[in-house]
C-alpha cells in the first residue's frame, strides 16, 4: 500500500485536502455506507462497484461532499475516477471515491486534473498519516490508529484513519473511515467482519445526532502476507480469524473513540452505560436517547450532575422503562436510585467528579439483562459557533 497528500484547493488554501492510496492487484474491498436516503455521489460509487469486492486505488477529498450535486456531481465522481484511473494504471471500476465537507455545491472535478499525477508519483508507504490530515475538515487532529493480529502463526498488520467531528450519528460508519491490513482475508469474509464490527464502534457513537450524506467505511486487504504463510480465509466462520476479528474490533473502537473525542466544540467524552433494561436493543434506544439529549450535553459541559435530564431522556426514548426502579450514576456514584435523589448523594463529590475530561453516566432500569454501550461528547457554546460560521 502507498499513500500520497495534496493540495487542490477544492475548499481550503495553504493545506492538503486530496488524498490517494494505491493498492497492488488482488487487493479485496468490503465496504458499509451511510443508510441516509440523501446519499452523495461518492458514495453511490462505491456502492456501484463493491460487488466486484476488488480494489487497486481510493481518491478522498475534504472541503466539498458532492452531496446533493445531482447529474453535476455524478459526473464528477466518474472525472475523479478516470483521472486516477490514468495515474494508477488501474482500472476505474477498481477505484473507490469519498468526499467530505460543505453539502450542496458542486465539484469541480477539473481541480483533480494534474495533482492526481504528482501523487501517484510520490505514493510511498510512509504516507498515511499524511493521509490522514488531508481528510481532515472542522476536525483539530487527524485520527489514526494501528494495530496487529495472528492469523495462521503469522503476524498481519492493521492500520486505519478517519475524520468526523459534526454530523456524526452514524447509520453504518461514520463520516470517513478507511482500514487497511495485509491479511490474505477475501471479500465476502472482509464484509461479514465489518458489518457485524460496527455495530458496538462506529453505530454506537453520536456527537450531534445528525447522520450524514456521506458516511463511508472501507476496509482495504492486500493479502500481502500470504508471501510470508499467512492462509487464505474464505469465509468469516473461519476459527483462524479470532485474533485478526479481536483486532478490527479494537482498531475500529479506537478509531470511533477518537471521532466522539474531537466532536466539534467538546471539552468532555461522555460514555453512556444503560444496564438492565428489556433487551440489548432498547438499552440502546435508551442510551442514544441519552447520549443525543442537548439537555443532557449541555450539563455536562456545565460540570452539572443533574440526573433529572438523565430521567427525562429514559422517559422520552418510547422503550419500557419503569420511574421507581430506575437508578443513575455519573463517574460511579449513584446519584438516584428507586424513583427518587439517592439518599447519600454528595452534591460536592459529584461536582468535583464532574470536572473530569472523561465523564460516565450509567442508568439502570431494572427490567430485564438488556444493556449497551454509547460515546458521546459534551454541547459547548463552540459547536454553535463552529457550526453558524460553517460556510462563512
Amino acid at each position: 500500500m502507498r499513500f500520497a497528500a495534496g493540495e487542490a484547493a477544492f475548499r481550503y488554501h495553504g493545506r492538503t485536502d486530496l488524498m490517494l492510496a494505491l493498492f497492488d492487484k488482488g487487493t479485496q474491498v468490503a465496504g458499509l455506507f451511510t443508510k441516509s436516503k440523501c446519499p452523495s455521489a461518492p458514495v453511490e460509487w462505491c456502492k456501484a462497484r463493491l460487488k466486484r469486492g476488488k480494489a487497486r486505488a481510493l481518491v478522498v477529498n475534504s472541503g466539498n461532499a458532492n452531496a446533493f450535486t445531482g447529474r453535476n456531481g455524478a459526473e464528477a465522481a466518474k472525472h475523479a475516477a478516470r483521472l486516477a484511473a490514468q495515474a494508477s494504471g488501474a482500472p476505474a471500476n477498481e477505484i473507490f471515491l469519498a468526499s467530505t465537507g460543505v453539502i450542496g455545491e458542486p465539484l469541480d472535478a477539473s481541480k483533480f486534473e494534474g495533482v492526481l499525477d504528482k501523487l501517484a508519483a510520490q505514493a510511498s508507504p510512509g504516507g498515511l498519516f499524511a493521509a490522514a490530515k488531508a481528510i481532515m475538515t472542522t476536525d483539530t487532529y487527524p485520527k489514526a490508529a494501528a494495530a496487529t493480529a495472528g492469523l495462521g502463526g503469522v503476524e498481519v498488520a492493521l492500520a486505519g484513519i478517519a475524520k468526523g467531528a459534526g454530523m456524526i450519528a452514524p447509520d453504518m460508519a461514520t463520516m470517513l473511515a478507511f482500514v487497511f491490513t495485509d491479511a490474505p482475508v477475501a471479500a465476502p469474509a472482509l464484509q461479514s467482519l465489518l458489518s457485524k464490527s460496527v455495530t458496538a464502534s462506529f453505530n454506537a457513537i453520536t456527537v450531534d445526532g445528525d447522520t450524514s450524506t456521506s458516511d463511508t467505511l472501507l476496509l482495504f486487504a492486500t493479502g500481502a502476507a500470504a508471501k510470508r504463510g499467512a492462509p487464505e480465509i474464505l469465509t468469516a466462520k473461519d476459527r483462524r480469524l479470532s485474533s485478526f476479528r479481536q483486532a478490527l474490533d479494537g482498531l475500529l473502537l479506537d478509531l470511533a473513540h477518537q471521532v466522539v473525542k474531537d466532536g466539534e466544540g467538546a471539552r468532555k467524552f461522555v460514555e453512556v452505560h444503560v444496564t438492565s433494561a428489556v433487551s440489548p436493543s432498547s438499552a440502546k434506544k435508551i442510551a442514544f436517547s441519552i447520549a443525543n439529549s442537548p439537555l443532557v450535553k449541555t450539563a455536562i459541559a456545565g460540570e452539572d450532575a443533574n440526573w433529572g435530564r438523565v430521567v427525562m431522556a429514559v422517559g422520552k426514548a418510547g422503550e419500557p422503562a419503569e420511574r421507581d426502579r430506575l437508578s443513575i450514576w455519573f463517574n460511579g456514584v449513584r446519584v438516584a436510585h428507586k424513583g427518587t435523589r439517592d439518599p447519600a448523594y454528595d452534591e460536592g463529590q459529584v461536582s468535583q467528579l464532574m470536572r473530569a475530561e472523561e465523564i460516565a453516566v450509567r442508568a439502570d432500569l431494572g427490567l430485564g439483562k438488556g444493556e449497551a454501550k454509547v460515546w458521546t461528547c459534551d454541547l459547548t457554546k463552540d459547536y454553535v459557533a463552529i457550526n453558524g460560521d460553517y460556510r462563512s
